[in-house]
């Protein structure tokens, strides 16, 4: 009898929970887009500043693609807002997170300035990176020429964390795609979202990697855009965040942030890659570039295999004829691609990976789905960087971690490098989460000079700024610490982390959760 109550209570409460969601799921309905009419990107046109640029360097290199890496954050920052104040025609823009802090809104201020002199601006956010801006993004998108939309948005507004209830999914998928496109000449592609710790205004800050490019590839990443801009997960702000918002109150934001001493450091120095660029004093690497990006029905679950960005990687690639060199911020590599990297270690390649310690990243559960598979990856000759907590160096010292950026920051780069030809830079993290759940995208590019910088620091100088695990004679795990011109100091357990974040990290692993990391 009681068994039976035990399941007819299970039953109960199990349609109680259905019922529940469809009664939701209707009253907080996403709106309908089905008539919603295509916008295509503008062309580049030779008579803007940046379409002449692009229509000389594509004459003088024909099929190509020029690049110039955008290693260092304050010099990220300076090219966009250099190429927002360039802008003629139009700006294309997608992100994961825009934060409202001085960078997220010098950032979006220009964007206005840019629409208000006849720029269309189209920004392309994932609800999921845009807390606190809901008044901010409603008053900019009533302005002329200047359209906002949100993808996988929560139809509750407040608290936005609401819609996890009954729209699960559907919200567990996010766009992680960053690209800054203007004119249709130039773009920034990589691995920042749009806030101070990726451009290294907040004193703890990114290490990451962007690119800026003109050329061959401007067309097909412009396309990128129009099919997610286009897409049934991305809906117009005026139908999911009601009323004309608050236009004055970003005014006051800006004045506030303009006035600020973060504002006044940023905006004395301007000078930027994109600056020399558009003045000629830029000298770009002409070469091969390929985009690899997610067909945006995965964001509603529906991608085939042939239309996940991991499986289109592999096939660039190809197999790695001498070394890989792989930089991580959040590195679960799951069985296939622990085996993946095994094998080539096995057959006698150089592979070398770079991620985040335990006591660096800011994701527990991604370090936890890590460390499943570090003892395999060592046991088949892998060599394991782990990125200590402000890299253990002073400014003083005068030493840098290039081509990764500044030492003394935890790592969110997402670049690899293959038999230093060719590297990849985007927002591709090698987890189950970008493999299967988030949207990326990314540049796959033929540069001798660019992958062997990832090499050489490698070789040169990582060791100063991580821990490196390795298994003794006897089996039993150390973390490895090398010093300048001192003996390395070898740990027994994970370095820097409290007991209690060692300990979480253990219990965590033992969570089926891999599939969400």
């Amino acid at each position: 009898m009681r068994i039976k109550q035990v399941m007819f209570a299970l039953i109960f409460i199990t349609a109680a929970i259905v019922l529940a969601v469809i009664v939701l799921r209707l009253v907080f309905a996403l709106p309908d887009i089905s008539q919603r009419e295509r916008q295509e990107a503008l062309a580049a046109d030779p008579s803007t500043l940046l379409g002449r640029l692009l229509e000389t360097g594509a004459t003088a290199h024909p099929g190509k693609t020029g690049v110039l890496p955008l290693a260092d954050g304050k010099d990220a920052l300076a090219s966009r807002l250099e190429l927002i104040e360039r802008a003629q025609g139009s700006i294309d823009a997608q992100y994961y997170i825009w934060h409202d802090d001085t960078s997220g809104i010098l950032l979006l201020d220009a964007l206005r300035e840019a629409a208000a002199r006849g720029v269309r601006v189209r920004l392309l956010l994932d609800d999921n990176g845009v807390p606190g801006l809901d008044l901010y993004m409603a008053a900019l998108n009533a302005l002329p020429n200047f359209h906002i939309r949100l993808f996988n948005p929560s139809t509750v507004r407040r608290p936005k964390l609401f819609g996890y209830t009954f729209d699960f999914f559907r919200m567990n998928r996010r766009m992680h795609n960053k690209s800054f496109i203007v004119d249709g000449a130039a773009a920034i592609v990589g691995g920042r979202n749009i806030g101070d710790e990726y451009f290294q205004i907040d004193e703890a800050f990114y290490v990451d990697m962007d690119v800026l490019a003109t050329g061959a590839i401007l067309p097909e990443t412009a396309m990128v855009f129009d099919e997610y801009w286009n897409s049934a997960s991305v809906f117009e702000v005026e139908k999911i965040i009601s009323g004309p918002g608050d236009l004055q109150g970003f005014h006051a934001r800006v004045a506030q942030v303009r006035a600020s001493e973060e504002a006044r450091t940023v905006l004395a120095d301007l000078e930027s890659s994109a600056d020399r660029y558009a003045r000629g004093g830029a000298a770009l690497e002409w070469t091969d570039v390929q985009l690899v990006a997610d067909d945006p029905v995965k964001g509603e679950g529906k991608a085939t295999r042939d239309q996940l960005m991991i499986m289109r990687l592999g096939a660039i690639l190809g197999e790695a004829r001498q070394r890989l060199d792989l930089i991580s911020a959040y590195f679960v590599p799951g069985r296939i691609g622990s085996s993946y990297f095994s094998d080539l270690a096995k057959a006698g390649k150089q592979v070398h990976i770079l991620t985040n310690a335990l006591n660096t990243t800011d994701v527990l559960l991604v370090h936890s789905g890590y460390a499943k598979y570090r003892r395999g990856l060592l046991e088949a000759g892998v060599k394991l960087y782990e990125l200590k907590l402000r890299g253990g160096v002073t400014q003083e010292s005068e030493f840098q971690l290039k081509p990764f950026g500044l030492s003394g920051a935890s790592l969110h780069a997402k670049t690899f490098a293959v038999d230093g030809e060719r590297i990849f830079i985007g927002s591709f993290n090698f987890d189950p989460r970008s493999a299967i759940l988030n949207c990326e995208m990314g540049f796959l590019i033929d540069s001798e000079s660019m992958a062997r910088k990832i090499s050489e620091g490698f070789d040169d100088r990582l060791g100063l700024v991580s821990y490196q695990p390795r298994l003794t004679p006897e089996n039993k795990m150390v973390w490895v610490e090398e010093r300048r011109q001192q003996d390395p100091i070898i740990y027994q357990e994970e370095p820097g982390a409290t007991w209690f974040r060692q300990i979480a990290a253990v219990v965590v692993g033992w969570l089926p959760v891999e599939w969400l990391l």
